[in-house]
């Protein structure tokens, strides 16, 4: 997919090359579109995941103009390319409200989404999401315009805790948390340490590093006094987890070894090579390979192969932001048939009315939305043989 910078805008069926960047084009298009902003960030240090994020955000907008849009109304796709700087990703959001004042947006991160809630709430005019699962985030009262189609990360360690407790018959299990010295790996701790108390499993040991290729040699040696039987890495999408895994192994330390979601890509975890064969961890969806049966991941899989007709796998990011351009779609469609101007207030009430809702096979279980999450997961394991990740848990709600 070619990157393009500044100010785009997907205009399906219509998208010509001279179109494609002139905003003056954009704002003409109509005053019936529904409008989804973004700050996508298909370059930089994210752009592995942002570049899937945007492609499903196209291929979503194109395949739902193609059926009619929503109601009658044509879908358009206003974005920049933040280049996953928070600066420039509230910037872009200003720009686009400014222009655009879109009903539905979609940010780069938990920055982004904390740096603009006071914004989003006294404009009250749009509901937000981004790839952020930060806990504090899942709060229909204080932060009313946003939401995460997934588990908050609080919840993701909820599911792996409630596993390890479900495979341990008695005892305490011994679990060592691994997590980065940032925003992302501090937020589930305090409460991990809460959810474990409760079902009898023992902390041994917390361990805090830089992300990155990082030295861990005096962390192994904590955690091999420490003896744990599960270590769960949290904050991190790759290194230092191999290095952790390999100096762990050669200490001889028997420990399962655990992540959570933005670590469970197919692709991140092959790129572990040996010592991810048999990694445990939390997905909120299924895998795109498990889409056979599954009406809307079928759906997806149609769409998709029309720009990557070869591709036997679409990353976790992909599908990640397909199903939250579902939910998109479905709160747009409820206050549309409430009757309500498409706005904060209104999206809101839409997107707290979804409850059991059948997700065309993308989660296991009927979604409800009142908490602004969905707090429920699977729990996934690597097999290095066949190069994919299968499922060794039933769907575990933690609401």
């Amino acid at each position: 997919m070619p990157i393009l910078t500044r100010r785009q805008t997907l205009l399906t069926g219509t998208a010509a090359a001279g179109m494609l960047s002139a905003p003056w084009i954009a704002r003409a298009q109509g005053a019936d579109d529904i409008v989804i902003g973004a700050s996508s960030p298909v370059t930089g240090v994210f752009s592995f995941v942002g570049v899937d994020l945007n492609a499903a955000k196209q291929d979503y907008v194109t395949w739902r103009n193609e059926q009619g849009g929503i109601d009658g109304r044509r879908l358009r796709f206003v974005w920049e390319d933040s280049a996953y700087r928070t600066n420039e990703s509230v910037a872009i959001f200003r720009r686009i409200m400014a222009q655009e004042d879109p009903p539905l947006y979609y940010g780069d991160s938990t920055g982004w989404a904390k740096a603009v809630e006071a914004e989003l709430t006294r404009r009250a005019t749009t509901m937000s999401s981004a790839p952020s699962f930060s806990s504090d985030l899942a709060d229909p009262e204080g932060v009313p315009y946003y939401f995460m189609s997934a588990p908050t990360y609080e919840a993701m360690i909820g599911v792996l805790l409630r596993h390890i407790r479900e495979q341990a018959s008695s005892g305490s299990p011994r679990v060592a948390l691994v997590y980065s010295d940032t925003e992302f790996g501090r937020d589930p701790i305090a409460a991990a340490r809460v959810m474990a108390e409760e079902l009898g499993i023992e902390i041994v040991a917390e361990v805090v590093t830089r992300p990155g290729g990082v030295d861990v040699s005096p962390e192994v040696v904590t955690l091999r006094r420490a003896r744990p039987e599960y270590v769960i890495f949290h904050g991190y999408v790759l290194a230092p987890i191999p290095e952790f895994i390999q100096q762990l192994q050669e200490a001889r330390v028997d420990a399962q070894f655990m992540g959570t979601v933005w670590t469970m890509d197919k692709q991140t975890i092959n790129q572990m090579g040996e010592v991810g064969d048999g990694f445990l961890g939390v997905v909120p969806y299924r895998y795109s390979y498990e889409s056979d049966g599954h009406p809307a991941m079928e759906q997806m899989w149609e769409v998709a192969r029309r720009t990557r007709p070869d591709a036997d796998y679409l990353s976790i990011y992909y599908v990640h932001m397909w199903f939250t351009m579902m939910i998109f779609e479905e709160i747009t469609r409820r206050a549309l048939a409430a009757g309500d101007t498409l706005d904060g207030p209104s999206l809101k009430a839409a997107l707290e009315s979804i409850e059991d809702w059948d997700t065309g096979g993308f989660v296991g279980r009927p979604v409800s939305m009142a908490s602004h999450s969905i707090p429920i997961g699977r729990v996934y394991q690597a097999d290095a043989a066949s190069g994919f990740l299968n499922p060794v848990s039933d769907w575990i709600d933690m609401s």
